[in-house]
């Protein structure tokens, strides 16, 4: 069996694969205040329940933040308190005594998408999951493109409005600040379901999301655009307003196609990159 987790902001989800199928799956809302210690008592939980039951023999992990994919250790979160500079793989090899691969949850999530959803035969394929934060993931000749440091596809930091409100990240006008669930339900006072039930918003909302995909468009000229992360449920709510707007905002002269679609594995996209991480 693999074990499969994501880590995310607002929710830990785990499962298990026996081969291409997955026999176990649970997700549990996140503990804030918790912090990290809240987290890793309840990810130890639930594998050492899985493990009486079943032989665990590897781990992929996607982590909602940064990650040194070269050391194989978390940076740091921005949404959860306790994670800088840890060794989150080796905390789990200790539990299940076998190999285990993590790289950050949108590079993860663009991995899933490619091998077993959306992206499958698209390369380069953009991954970007819209969630408690935004993040995002290239995938080209068969690999994640991590960049030379693990900090490629970090497009959640692209600055598009350079005199907005404050990021977390500590700079101006982030696409996460402007365009994440967390600062959506933060700046309207409603959660991001809700507000992309109204049309009027979703066509304010797409002009910012646009900003930060056309900067990808115009750089990498992928084949397909996977969006995933909570956000991306409002379907085409969201997706025939994002690409009317994407229409308008690329360079007349651009011939770069725009295939933009929503992750075709859902809430589980991490998961099945997880899978694929180690197999």
């Amino acid at each position: 069996m693999v074990l499969a987790i994501d880590i995310g902001g607002t929710k830990v989800t785990m499962a298990l694969f026996e081969g291409a199928e997955m026999v176990k799956r649970k997700s549990d809302a996140t503990d804030a205040e918790g912090g990290r210690e809240w987290m890793l008592e309840h990810i130890a939980r639930t594998i050492r329940l899985w493990m009486q039951e079943f032989p665990i023999r590897a781990c992929g992990i996607g982590f909602g933040g940064p990650v040194n994919f070269t050391e194989q250790r978390v940076v740091l979160s921005t949404h959860v308190a306790g994670w800088k500079d840890f060794d989150l793989c080796g905390w789990v090899r200790n539990l299940i005594g076998g190999p285990v691969v993590m790289d950050n949850d949108a590079n993860t999530g663009a991995l899933g998408e490619a091998r077993f959803g959306a992206g499958k035969g698209c390369s380069p394929l953009f991954y970007m999951t819209v969630s408690t934060g935004i993040g995002g993931g290239i995938y080209a000749d068969g690999a994640v493109w991590r960049g030379v440091d693990s900090y490629g596809g970090e497009i959640g930091h692209l600055t598009i409005r350079p005199e907005g409100p404050e990021c977390l990240c500590g700079a101006r006008g982030c696409l996460e600040r402007m365009c994440s669930g967390l600062w959506l339900e933060r700046d309207h006072g409603k959660p991001a379901k809700e507000l992309l039930q109204d049309p009027r918003f979703v066509a304010r909302y797409v002009v910012d999301l646009a900003l930060g995909l056309k900067a990808v468009i115009m750089l990498l000229n992928p084949q397909r655009v996977v969006i995933g992360g909570g956000i991306s449920k409002a379907g085409e709510r969201l997706m025939v307003p994002l690409r009317e707007e994407l229409r308008r905002q690329i360079t007349s002269w651009s011939g770069a196609r725009l295939d933009v679609v929503p992750a075709a594995l859902g809430d589980d996209s991490v998961l099945w990159g997880a899978l694929a991480l180690v197999e």
